[in-house]
């Protein structure tokens, strides 16, 4: 049995590595080691993981993937959450979550057949409920974001979402010094979306540069 961590935020902005020191803490508690962790930046709500598919393709029957809450691995809608746990169950993977605690007796699993079915059935049960419970929240969250934006937009208080100046300024340097978007990641930590939105805005700076150029007066 090999322990695979798995750390998400929603995004870039957000440390997805924040949950680290209490997973490394629940392995130490329990006289176990983490054999490889995976790290990424993208909303719950998605199903297009590529960290968290990555661990599942690596990992064996009988692994375990350790996460902080529930929410780290889902607030998907039901289609999906049933999609992402027929991959869990067809791999043979054991969810292990602090906020789970049926689901840490599969650190230890019991040898009588009738009890660890009794584990897996009731473990099962509970993790659907938290991942509905999760569903629901990030529903409700973007309902009240939608509602305070609106009212900001009716009181003239909008100003969208805050960019990070100095994160965008460091990908267009790498991106004028030809950097991949797989080298950039691994340099600054973010997500190849944020790159794509830099590159697309330096590509029509540059192309305004060379307009401005092109029809100055000699």
């Amino acid at each position: 049995m090999r322990i695979y961590a798995y750390l998400r935020a929603s995004t870039d902005e957000q440390d997805a590595s924040r949950a680290k020191g209490e997973l490394e803490e629940f392995a130490k508690k329990n006289e176990l080691k983490v054999s490889s962790w995976f790290t990424e930046n993208v909303s719950g709500a998605s199903l297009q993981r590529p960290e968290l598919f990555r661990l599942l393709d690596i990992a064996e029957k009988g692994d375990i993937l350790l996460v902080e809450q529930v929410d780290r691995i889902s607030r998907l809608k039901t289609a999906d959450w049933e999609a992402l746990k027929n991959e869990i169950t067809l791999k043979g993977v054991r969810v292990v979550s602090l906020d789970l605690p049926t689901s840490h007796q599969f650190l230890n699993p019991v040898k009588d057949d009738f009890t660890a079915r009794m584990v897996e059935a009731l473990n099962a049960m509970l993790l659907d409920m938290l991942a509905a419970v999760a569903r629901k929240d990030y529903e409700a969250n973007r309902k009240r974001q939608a509602q305070g934006i609106k009212q900001a937009k009716k009181d003239g208080k909008y100003k969208g979402r805050s960019v990070d100046v100095r994160l965008h300024e460091t990908i267009r340097k790498l991106l004028l010094s030809g950097n991949s978007y797989t080298n950039i990641v691994k340099i600054v930590g973010c997500s190849k979306s944020t790159i794509s939105a830099v590159n697309k805005d330096l590509k029509k700076s540059l192309k305004d540069d060379l307009k401005a150029v092109y029809l100055a007066p000699f």
